[in-house]
């Protein structure tokens, strides 16, 4: 049965270190931690969420977009595993946007994301896809991609003038 795994929060060296291939997605280790996953995004009210969040050095990512207490007009998707990921475009089209992480509580950034990828990935049952993704989903896709390689949000924040806590970010941002 699927658990809520602990998050790793900024300062934790698991966040800053590059995520390793897996080798063998049909492991019943790397099944559970793709369970285990899709709840703690699911209970942390996430969009996403990293294994190296979870303190699991794999190139392993859920996207789970849907609207809920920190996103409220976030679209609605099948949640779905990318393993393996890797981004092979970026169009030059980008957009600022306010981001937030489950490792990072309480605070939000102005980011810039390109407004679509192309990514090639591993679903769950091993079957290789190659996808574009715009907007929104991109925006998500490309914060998840920065994990596993030892990134989070705030790296790409030009300016602290462009952060505030969450909490003011839902009285001003989220609810206009």
């Amino acid at each position: 049965m699927a658990k809520v795994l602990k998050i790793a929060e900024i300062g934790n060296p698991v966040l800053r270190s590059p995520a390793l291939p897996i080798q063998n997605i049909q492991t019943p280790a790397v099944q559970t931690l793709i369970d285990n996953l899709l709840k703690t995004v699911k209970k942390g009210n996430g969009l996403g969420i990293a294994a190296p969040q979870v303190s699991e050095r794999l190139q392993l990512f859920i996207v789970a977009s849907r609207p809920n207490l920190r996103y409220l007009n976030a679209p609605t998707m099948e949640p779905m595993a990318m393993i393996n990921p890797q981004i092979l475009a970026y169009s030059d089209d980008t957009e600022k946007g306010w981001e937030g992480c489950l490792s990072v509580p309480g605070m939000r950034g102005l980011v810039a994301r390109s407004r679509e990828i192309k990514i090639s990935y591993s679903d769950r049952y091993g079957e290789q896809h190659t996808q574009v993704f715009t907007d929104f989903v991109a925006r998500i896709i490309q914060h998840e991609y920065d994990h596993i390689n030892g990134k989070v949000f705030l790296d790409r924040v030009e300016s602290t003038l462009d952060m505030m806590s969450e909490t003011e970010y839902h009285a001003r941002i989220a609810c206009a």
